[in-house]
């Protein structure tokens, strides 16, 4: 039986990574809308925070609940009532009459989102058997997750030049009914039959442990040290060893525990995490250093950033033909030390040079990352029984929005340090005291003193903080160069075309009707879940 995709399958992965680009483009298209936001709705200052981070937070949250909620009751079905909660909450959302009220769609928006990433990347494993196509469909859709991150920012700069904050959430809109129309012909379900009762306390529970670490991590980074952010991350990490504990002793887990003793899924894990580290880390810097040290508007700053998309469309390429013909370990090693010389390059960064130097750098991390992690995307797929891959790759992700916040808290923490050394002592005559502490904090508040004092001042400031930005790049450097080694050793053995552990005659035909594949689909042997051992 031929199990190459047709052109029908390719198609249903052009209507999976729709929902990949929106939910992504979703954490930074509000970037730009957040002045209009605040005249409008007048929110206070912790109200404006929460509406940028509540949709973030509540989808690292709910991201090992959904993965394993999909694998039960069918991960097209979790999907498509994704899109229709991710389409209701958008509209919810454009027309918020109040601050609270855009947090709370806010909220919802994250929880849809968690329902749409691991069920996207959980069916590619049902779409494509065979190892190669599988490759490159993983490859596509990381490159749509890589690219809604870098897109979100100039897509909402563009709607705010033309039209109301609320546009940013409209755009979701005709994605999803175009998700909820093809997708059902276009899709296949899959459901795991063995998978037992839904853990409810399991998802409150990780739910109880992800979000307190990410909000303890992030206020950390922006505030520094204060005792409520500790609290929380301690809290998080004691309700993370709760959910462990019954992980290993109930009879159906959200996640079987004992994936993480499979070296490669264990690994590949650790590479995504290392990634988002490193990329969401310093992209922080990359913005600042645009718009700031050469003075760029946001939506300028955006549009240049867009320099890096040639970068990942080669990756893209590479990715995919040397998955082909060279072990993983190779692959994701070398992409994780493009990565790491992209950092490097950064830390050549001065005041006065072009931007070809912090653009080249930052094309270099963000390639490197992306042929890294589509590789990890299709081991952590291929390392799990394929009933279980929404849960695996729910986990993964996760582990992606901790790496992501712990790169912005480390790296931001030590880019900080070193703007605040250099500033320590600095004097200019002309400045009140007040304003002189302000501009020693933050490189945003030296841009805003007035007059000839306030330009040798901003001087001073954009020398001291690219020079963090180049200890930064070193930093994150020093972390990629051993997380590759690590990486190589763990997975050296892993062959360049492993065969697949699952059979699905039913799937692997695209001339079948994705509505005959249900009950098609044959029931696994030996299920891998802890009730049936």
């Amino acid at each position: 039986m031929n199990v190459r995709a047709g052109k029908k399958v390719w198609i249903g992965l052009a209507v999976l990574v729709l929902p990949c680009l929106i939910v992504s483009m979703d954490v930074s298209v509000l970037l730009f809308g957040m002045p209009f936001i605040s005249a409008d709705l007048k929110p206070s200052g912790t109200q404006l925070l929460w509406i940028m981070d509540m949709y973030g937070f509540v989808l690292a949250g709910m991201l090992i609940t959904m993965g394993a909620l999909g694998d039960r009751i069918g991960r097209r079905r979790l999907l498509l009532i994704g899109a229709v909660a991710f389409s209701a909450a958008s509209v919810a959302a454009a027309y918020s009459t109040g601050a609270g009220m855009l947090i709370g769609t806010r909220a919802v928006l994250g929880l849809a989102g968690a329902t749409l990433m691991p069920s996207t990347l959980a069916l590619i494993r049902n779409m494509f058997h065979d190892e190669r196509q599988r490759k490159t469909a993983i490859a596509v859709w990381t490159g749509a997750m890589t690219g809604g991150v870098t897109v979100g920012p100039i897509v909402g700069g563009a709607l705010m030049n033309h039209f109301w904050w609320g546009s940013a959430f409209l755009i979701n809109v005709p994605a999803m009914v175009l998700l909820l129309a093809l997708g059902p012909v276009l899709l296949p379900e899959f459901r795991n039959p063995a998978a037992g009762r839904f853990d409810v306390l399991g998802s409150l529970l990780s739910l109880g442990a992800v979000l307190p670490i990410v909000y303890g991590i992030k206020e950390l980074a922006i505030d520094g040290y204060a005792l409520l952010p500790v609290i929380s991350i301690v809290v998080g990490l004691a309700v993370g060893v709760v959910f462990w504990h019954r992980q290993r002793t109930i009879a159906h887990p959200l996640i079987d525990l004992s994936l993480f003793r499979h070296r490669t899924y264990s690994a590949s894990v650790g590479v995504n995490t290392v990634t988002n580290f490193a990329m969401l880390g310093f992209s922080f810097y990359t913005m600042q250093y645009l718009q700031v040290v050469h003075g760029m508007s946001p939506f300028k700053a955006s549009l240049w950033s867009l320099a890096v998309m040639p970068f990942i469309m080669v990756a893209m390429t590479v990715a995919g033909i040397a998955a082909k013909k060279v072990r993983p370990a190779f692959v994701i090693a070398t992409g994780l030390l493009v990565s790491a010389c992209g950092l490097v390059v950064t830390t050549q960064v001065d005041v006065h040079q072009s931007l070809a130097v912090i653009l080249t750098g930052a094309g270099l991390l963000a390639a490197g990352m992306l042929v890294a992690t589509s590789l990890t995307a299709d081991l952590i797929l291929t390392a799990a029984p394929a009933e279980q891959a929404g849960a695996a790759s729910a986990v993964a992700e996760t582990g992606s929005e901790l790496g992501g916040a712990l790169g912005f808290a480390i790296l931001g923490s030590i880019g900080t340090a070193v703007y605040h050394h250099q500033m320590a002592d600095v004097q200019v005559a002309g400045i009140p005291a007040e304003t002189l502490r302000a501009a020693r904090d933050t490189l945003g508040s030296a841009a805003h003193v007035p007059g000839q004092a306030g330009q040798a001042l901003l001087e001073t400031a954009r020398t001291a903080f690219t020079h963090g930005l180049n200890i930064t790049g070193l930093a994150g450097a020093m972390v990629l160069v051993p997380a590759a080694l690590i990486a190589f050793a763990v997975l050296r053995n892993v062959p360049v075309t492993a065969p697949a552990k699952d059979t699905a005659p039913a799937e692997q035909t695209p001339e079948l009707e994705p509505t005959d594949r249900p009950w098609q689909e044959p029931v696994p042997a030996v299920p891998q879940t802890r009730g049936a051992r």
